[in-house]
């Protein structure tokens, strides 16, 4: 698996994996993935659209690759709006 393939396969307007999801979000926090290739993935995104299973494993895969705060104390329905933390080179 290659970030290029999923480039193209976006771009195509197909539909992406969970593991190729997964495979985007921790190559680009860990800088395998440059920036030039997530604005061409978003970009395809943009375009193309995602379906809805798409959607929620690009959200989870963001939301599990940083630290999660257990908020639990707070009640049940409780909502916090975070974004992926990437060390800047």
């Amino acid at each position: 698996m290659n970030i290029l393939e999923i480039i193209a396969k976006k771009r195509d307007k197909k539909e992406l994996t969970k593991e190729e999801i997964e495979y985007f979000v921790k190559g680009y926090t860990n800088g395998e993935v440059t920036d030039y290739q997530a604005a061409a993935l978003v970009m395809a995104i943009y375009i193309n659209g995602m379906n809805d299973e798409e959607t929620t494993n690009l959200t989870l895969s963001m939301a599990n690759s940083g630290d999660m705060l257990d908020l639990s104390i707070f009640g049940k329905n409780v909502v916090d709006k975070h974004s992926t933390r990437r060390s800047w080179r």
